[in-house]
């Protein structure tokens, strides 16, 4: 039965892997630097090492804005979720699972009669923002450093192909890891406070029962990484507005700097330390990072590149995604609540 109740988180793990794949690698794909069945295999198996070892994280923020505390409303919130996300990516749109699933617990805390904690989904939305405007800075930066990292080398053209390469797959395998460690709460995260599963040893570690759930889920991510991710690939990798190598690997590596930088507790606590308040563990968008990037590069370069009516529909998509994950999530509470009589929650 639990298996049954954790299939709609699966989905939206599925979800995740077929949309938010292409932040990772779709500007390499894009540019035709690295093959979709090496990207797939690289993010998979990084996804799964970062949310099963840095995942936790961002699960107390999730709950602090619903805890969901039935198995059946996990269930249904998580289901709504990946309903809203592959609607959108039927229609060709390059979604959020953040926004998605914040949308489906602000849907499941009208049914419930709990009040949303508004601070708490300030600032996650602020981090939404800050997360685009980090990407746009943290890729212009980068753009510069990248460029004289290469005028400093002058390798010859066959050289700098295979350098650039073999840096494109290494970034894009720290940012299938920092995607892991960020975005899992939005797959798994609504289940925490329902499901108890016992620490398994599996000798070289012990996992936690939340890490468990997160493992589970990752492997969902990686199954639609594989079997649903290159159209959406190409849509960031070239649709919005054409990258060579070089910028690729920089609007890689600023999505997965930031995505890195919300999941990490030591990073927060080293800010602390300093004086500088904690970084927030926070599911970031990272559509809404690697559109940043792209964007800022593009404004970089003047603008005249970027195709603004791409942006204009993938923004159409932040907006409608949290909406509809709230109305879905609302009726198909009423259905599994009245229809099926089972509690969604306490």
């Amino acid at each position: 039965m639990l298996l049954f109740f954790l299939s709609s988180g699966l989905f939206l793990g599925w979800s995740l892997g077929a949309n938010d794949a292409a932040n990772i690698f779709g500007s390499a794909v894009g540019s035709r630097m690295v093959k979709f069945r090496t990207a797939a295999i690289v993010a998979s198996v990084f996804v799964i090492l970062g949310a099963t070892f840095q995942g936790e994280g961002g699960a107390d923020t999730l709950s602090r804005l619903g805890a969901v505390d039935e198995l059946a409303g996990a269930f249904t919130v998580a289901l709504a979720s990946a309903l809203a996300v592959f609607s959108m990516i039927r229609m060709h749109l390059i979604v959020s699972t953040s926004q998605a699933i914040v949308g489906a617990i602000i849907g499941w805390n009208l049914y419930a009669g709990r009040a949303t904690d508004m601070g708490q989904l300030g600032r996650i939305a602020a981090s939404w923002g800050v997360g685009m405007v980090l990407g746009a800075v943290f890729a212009i930066l980068l753009y510069y450093l990248v460029r004289w990292f290469f005028d400093k080398l002058k390798l010859h053209l066959i050289w700098r192909h295979a350098v650039l390469k073999i840096l494109l797959i290494a970034i894009g395998a720290f940012g299938a890891y920092s995607l892991g460690a960020n975005n899992i709460v939005n797959v798994m995260g609504v289940f925490v406070n329902s499901v108890d599963i016992k620490p398994i040893n599996i000798g070289i570690c012990t996992l936690n029962g939340t890490q468990q759930l997160f493992f589970i889920g990752a492997v969902a991510i990686s199954a639609g990484i594989f079997t649903y991710s290159k159209n959406t690939m190409r849509t960031v990798g070239s649709d919005l507005m054409p990258l060579s190598a070089e910028t690729a690997m920089v609007v890689v590596l600023a999505h997965s700097l930031v995505l890195f930088i919300f999941s990490s507790r030591f990073i927060s606590d080293a800010i602390a330390l300093l004086g500088l308040g904690h970084i927030p563990q926070v599911p970031i968008s990272s559509t809404q990072v690697v559109i940043g990037a792209i964007v800022g590069i593009g404004l970089l370069k003047g603008g005249r590149n970027i195709k603004y009516k791409v942006l204009i529909n993938i923004m159409l998509g932040w907006i409608a995604t949290p909406i509809m994950a709230g109305v879905i999530a609302y009726m198909l509470l009423f259905i599994v609540s009245n229809t099926f009589q089972l509690p969604v929650c306490q």
